[in-house]
């Protein structure tokens, strides 16, 4: 079995949905910060989608999916 040298690290990484009703990024930032409270040792957060709702004909939310990696284990 490979010896793990103290640098080695594991991440796990989940999707997040920010929203927002000023911007999308307000919107991933409601996402990061929201879940900086419960994750611990987030390293990257990466937006791979936005969108928007829109009702009667007006934006209503901006909307940022986010992926965010964070030490997963010790």
């Amino acid at each position: 079995m490979a010896k793990k040298s103290s640098g080695d690290s594991v991440y796990k990484v989940v999707e997040l949905v920010g929203t927002s009703s000023k911007s999308w990024e307000d919107a991933a930032k409601n996402a990061v910060e929201t879940a900086a409270g419960s994750l611990r040792d987030l390293r990257v957060a990466e937006i791979v989608k936005q969108d928007m709702t829109v009702e009667n004909g007006k934006v209503a939310a901006y909307r940022a999916r986010v992926l965010v990696s964070f030490k997963y284990g010790n």
